[in-house]
């Protein structure tokens, strides 16, 4: 079982710590305090889950007593051990993962007390913005008093009592620092020592030790300030990351016999019937009963081409009406919504952390204190050679300053919220930075060929009949293929023209990778391909024509085939190409369908090599042969009979079809509109993050290695080292805030 709770932490490398200490209690599976959006995600066995969220809250709240926890909808509340579970209020006595656990309305009866994801970034945002609004007049006038008061202590008939002066520095001091200190030795007392409070505390304490007053406070000020702007600044990364999958629709317009009710979507039920007027979003997935219009499917799928919809057609919540006045009937809820999905995808995709990510955490951990013991060599080594322990103590201190890892901790993983937010916006959705930093290093591509390169729109292009009319051969193969959704018998079905009668058909039999067999009007009927007249003894003739054949047989005697060719897709080719320009070196195909037919697509798209003839196990065997030799192998495929190849790939690439469930649960990056194209951008927008990601390590680590020296040196002063420390985050921040932007 999986829970996700919101919680205000307000230092990077705290959520760093928390999270680490969190994992190692019993019990917990797995664990993610993510920083960047503001979320802790427990998962755990079911049978334990209540105990283990117990734990997990209580030791959370003795770690970080300052991180405020939301367990309700009721407003911040910090997690006590009794508040361990909010459970719902409707009396289902179970619980939801919070990952989709959308709202469910009152008049369908699944008042569910947990929120919406969307819900929880609009609490957030209104919090932080009251939050945030008491928290910056709180400092300014802690600063103001600072300063006041260092004016005062500098005055010259202030100097002239000798003891006046230091209670002004020490008031200002106090004033501006009180919070630092107090945390510093809170974790002292508590065994955890290094932090940037513990770094400020130390260098701010020993410069006014040192007598250097002004620098002592400023110190402090400065690091107040900077961490302010820094956390106003992760802020409005995240608003404006998520404001770019800004399509969760505000409200439903409920049909209720003749009336028209404006309802929250949360609470319309499967079967309702709801109206979008033009200019309105769809709130919900359902099928047209009335109307005529376009939609634009930008934020499903970063197109801006409109999609005409008519009576019959399915339509999918997220999309923007354009003209004229439709009316729906809800086919899922929406907890089950596409636009939930995608929201719930994007907003988890933090969960699933890069390697690069886990790296500057486990790096963070162990770089403060290894700071901490090179500014005492640094403090005491040279000093019993020359005796001058004011200037190296002050140069140490210098060296604490500057060394705070926040810049890392935070930029790494805003940089790949960056390039998640700005690939779902055109598109494509990405389940996890992980699954981003493997698409960065993608060399091979396998590609199933229907729906992949193909439109998966088969049409009859040849019957050719054995020993009975073409009629009758059509006839034969549509009712033997009566009960099969595939696309090659819906094909049949149309090339026969005619309804199919049920009651013909006994005895059903679907063979994967080979055909059906079926007893039509009481005669044995084998429709499928050449494998299965083999394995039956049936001689089939020899097939030149480019398409699928489906050869039948009656009574054991061969009756003839008919040939399924299917539409190539327009971009498949200059995929292929884009493909290979974004440094793709092998691009493979894996298809159930014969020789001739791989061979021809092959040649018209430019692949390097392909597999013809596999069954859908021989798929996961030949993939299984790519894998090997250190490549990073990608998989795409339809995303519904090709799940154990997607998930057997290091990285499943689904084609959505504007949001088929099989497609999102299956794979690790869906591309919503069904464009192969799409293949290369989404390798371009993860190379791209992960340039930017590298970046910003080497400007934060070098920024402070140089300052680092330059303080050792005596170049550097206190107020250069602060400087440094903050600028250098604020630099990151911004730098990891192009990813989202995505030519």
């Amino acid at each position: 079982m999986k829970k996700t709770w919101r919680i205000d932490i307000d230092c990077p490398n705290c959520a760093a710590k928390l999270e680490a200490a969190l994992a190692k209690l019993p019990g917990v599976e797995a664990m993610t305090v993510n920083y960047v959006h503001k979320r802790i995600t427990l998962q755990a066995a079911d049978a334990a889950f209540a105990d283990v969220t117990q734990a997990v809250l209580a030791k959370a709240t003795e770690i970080e007593p300052d991180a405020v926890i939301y367990v309700d909808e009721a407003g911040a509340q910090k997690a006590h051990a009794h508040d361990h579970d909010h459970g719902d209020h409707c009396g289902c006595g179970h619980d939801h993962d919070h990952d989709h656990g959308h709202a469910h309305g009152d008049h369908c009866g699944h008042g569910h007390h947990e929120h919406s994801v969307q819900d929880d970034h609009d609490h957030a945002h209104g919090h932080s913005h009251g939050g945030g609004e008491n928290k910056g007049r709180t400092l300014l006038l802690r600063v103001g008093l600072t300063i006041a008061l260092l004016i005062i202590g500098f005055l010259p008939v202030v100097s002239r009592v000798p003891v006046l002066p230091v209670v002004c520095f020490a008031a200002a001091y106090l004033s501006v620092g009180y919070d630092v200190l107090y945390k510093a030795f809170r974790n002292i007392l508590r065994g955890e020592i290094f932090d940037e409070n513990f770094l400020m505390a130390v260098a701010s304490l020993g410069a006014m030790l040192m007598g250097e007053y002004a620098e002592g406070v400023a110190v402090l000020a400065l690091y107040q300030v900077g961490e302010y702007f820094q956390d106003k600044a992760v802020d409005k990364s995240r608003a404006s990351i998520t404001a770019l999958m800004d399509i969760r629709p505000d409200y439903a317009n409920l049909v209720r016999g003749d009336e028209v009710e404006r309802v929250s979507p949360e609470s319309v039920c499967v079967g309702d019937t709801i109206l979008v007027k033009p200019g309105e979003k769809l709130p919900l997935d359902g099928v047209v009963v009335e109307g005529v219009s376009s939609l634009n499917t930008t934020a499903l799928t970063g197109e801006s081409l409109p999609r005409d919809v008519q009576e019959g057609d399915s339509v999918l919540s997220g999309c923007v009406n354009l003209s004229g006045v439709l009316t729906i009937r809800v086919t899922a809820a929406y907890g089950e919504s596409t636009v939930a999905k995608i929201l719930a995808l994007v907003e988890n995709s933090g969960d699933a952390k890069a390697r690069t990510e886990r790296f500057i955490t486990r790096f963070s951990r162990v770089y403060t204190p290894l700071v901490c013991l090179a500014a005492v060599l640094l403090a005491v080594v040279p000093s019993l050679f020359d005796g001058q322990w004011s200037m190296w103590v002050y140069r140490a201190l210098t060296f604490l300053v500057i060394s705070c890892p926040c810049a890392l901790v935070i930029s790494v993983p805003l940089t790949f919220f960056s390039g998640i937010g700005g690939a779902s916006k055109h598109g494509v959705l990405v389940k996890g930075a992980n699954h981003l930093e493997t698409l960065s290093l993608l060399d091979t591509v396998v590609l199933d060929k229907t729906g992949t390169l193909t439109k998966g729109v088969f049409t009859v292009t040849k019957v050719s009949p054995a020993g009975m009319t073409r009629e009758a051969l059509l006839e034969t193969a549509a009712h033997a293929e009566v009960y099969s959704d595939h696309p090659i018998s819906k094909s049949l079905k149309e090339a026969w023209g005619q309804a199919v009668d049920n009651a013909r058909v006994d005895d059903v039999e679907e063979i994967a990778g080979h055909g059906v067999i079926a007893k039509v009007d009481g005669r044995l009927v084998l429709a499928g391909n050449e494998r299965l007249m083999t394995a039956r003894g049936i001689e089939a003739v020899k097939v030149t024509e480019t398409g699928t054949v489906v050869h039948v047989a009656v009574e054991g005697r061969y009756a003839g085939y008919i040939v399924i060719s299917d539409v190539l897709k327009e971009g498949s080719a200059g995929a292929m190409a884009a493909l290979k320009d974004a440094g793709v070196e092998r691009l493979v195909m894996l298809t159930g369908d014969r020789e001739a037919v791989a061979a021809d697509i092959s040649a018209k798209v430019g692949l390097t090599e392909y597999h013809a003839g596999l069954l859908p196990e021989d798929k996961v065997s030949e993939l299984e042969k790519l894998l090997g030799e250190k490549h990073h192998v990608a998989f795409t495929g339809d995303g519904i009979n090709d799940a154990p190849v997607l998930r057997r790939a290091d990285l499943g690439i689904a084609m959505g079809g504007m949001g088929a469930d099989a497609a999102i649960e299956a794979a690790d990056v869906v591309l919503m509109d069904d464009d192969p194209g799409k293949l290369a951008l989404a390798i371009r927008i993860a190379k791209r993050t992960m340039k930017i990601a590298r970046q910003n390590i080497v400007f934060a680590l070098g920024v402070k290695v140089i300052v680092m020296l330059l303080g050792a040196f005596g170049v550097a002063n206190m107020w250069l080292a602060v400087f440094a420390d903050v600028g250098v985050a604020m630099l990151a921040i911004l730098n990891a805030m192009r990813a989202m932007r995505i030519r």
